[in-house]
């Protein structure tokens, strides 16, 4: 159950990769239109629309596999000169501090996404309506929700860390 909890936001973290190939292809073909507009080519239109829904959403899909795999940038400055028994504790609390954290975020895009529904804010060029990117990016943060509560299960000692991955959460990684 534990590895195929981690293959699972290995692949979400795959699907915000192939986002992030997406959108850097629009800016691309939108910039070389941009250029060459004197030969009849012209940028994508909404491109920056397109990138900024394309970038939250591939946002939302890497946090939960960076947490899993203890990814996210580390100060060891103090860390190594931490005493080996206080380090379990501060572990399981700064899990603990990244899911109430991750919770307040989502429960704030719940609150902003029902907010753009109800006054039907569009975007400029596309006219999409700006509550479907703030969904897109909240269901991806409802999804990785799960992650942040794993880790601190693990963190308590309630479930196995797979062997592949228990790291210790110190820098140079």
């Amino acid at each position: 159950m534990e590895l195929s909890i981690y293959n699972f936001y290995r692949r979400m973290a795959m699907v915000g990769i192939v986002l992030l190939v997406g959108i850097a292809l629009i800016s691309v073909i939108s910039i070389t239109g941009r250029a060459l507009i004197g030969i009849g080519l012209k940028p994508v239109p909404g491109d920056f629309e397109l990138v900024e829904i394309g970038s939250a959403l591939a946002v939302f899909c890497f946090l939960p596999w960076t947490h899993l795999s203890r990814s996210h940038a580390v100060v060891d400055i103090m860390w190594t000169a931490l005493p080996q028994r206080i380090k379990p504790a501060l572990i399981a609390l700064t899990d603990l501090l990244m899911l109430l954290v991750w919770m307040l975020l989502i429960w704030r895009m719940g609150v902003a996404t029902l907010d753009y529904y109800e006054n039907g804010e569009t975007s400029f060029i596309l006219l999409l309506p700006v509550w479907y990117g703030y969904a897109l990016a909240m269901c991806a943060g409802v999804v990785g929700l799960f992650a942040y509560l794993w880790k601190v299960l693990e963190s308590f000692g309630l479930v196995a860390i797979p062997p592949e991955h228990d790291v210790d959460p110190v820098g140079g990684h």
